[in-house]
């Protein structure tokens, strides 16, 4: 199959050359915590409405108070979106990589309506039961991945937030778990709680200070 995308195209050029060769209903799946050693790695998927929405793109180079106000229209003017996590165990025992790829199937999966074709950050995602293109930072080049970069991030972002509460000393609501100065600091002097991913090597290490 073959489609033509203009360099002048847009975020939603994907999109708009996948329904004209006859695949209207796109999704887009894209991860968040990927990098982290510490909370879930979380996934989602957007199949977007066919009007565009405003302001959309890359979650990375949005604002905070941007990336709320843009998951609360996806969510609601979305033809289907989902979201799946997979917890710091699953991640260790399946390790990071073949985590990512599972997040993103389980989102696709996860969509109570059936894309026609689907969009995937980063690495191809077998499984899908439809055709699908996986895309080099997709979610700064295709706005449904950009939808599911917001939806993931952002529901990871609280999810992290609330843990803060559970686990105070650790500021997760700051770092969000991801392999900071300040988390380091907080994780050597703590040692790792329960939402640690405890494969990695930087928390594994201080497992090993802990038993000398």
């Amino acid at each position: 199959m073959a489609f033509v995308i203009r360099r002048d195209a847009g975020l939603y050029g994907y999109e708009r050359a996948l329904g004209r060769a006859g695949f209207p209903l796109v999704a887009g799946a894209d991860e968040a915590g990927r990098g982290a050693c510490a909370g879930p790695l979380v996934a989602a998927s957007v199949i977007l409405p066919a009007r565009p929405i405003e302001g959309l793109n890359d979650s990375k180079k949005l604002t905070a108070a941007t990336r709320a106000r843009l998951y609360d229209v996806i969510v609601a003017r979305a033809r289907a979106w989902s979201v799946v996590r997979i917890e710091p165990a699953e991640c260790d025992a399946l390790g990071m990589h073949v985590a990512n790829i599972e997040a993103l199937r389980r989102a696709v999966a996860k969509l109570d309506r059936r894309p026609e074709f689907v969009l995937t950050d980063g690495f191809p995602v077998d499984g899908l039961g439809v055709p699908s293109l996986a895309m080099w930072k997709g979610d700064a080049v295709a706005a449904s991945v950009a939808a599911a970069s917001i939806v993931a991030k952002v529901t990871r972002d609280r999810i992290m937030a609330a843990y803060a509460g559970d686990h105070p000393g650790y500021a997760f609501n700051v770092h969000k778990g991801y392999c900071t100065p300040l988390h380091q600091s907080e994780l050597d002097a703590q040692g790792p709680c329960d939402i640690h991913r405890l494969k990695w090597d930087n928390v594994a290490r201080t497992i090993r200070l802990e038993r000398t």
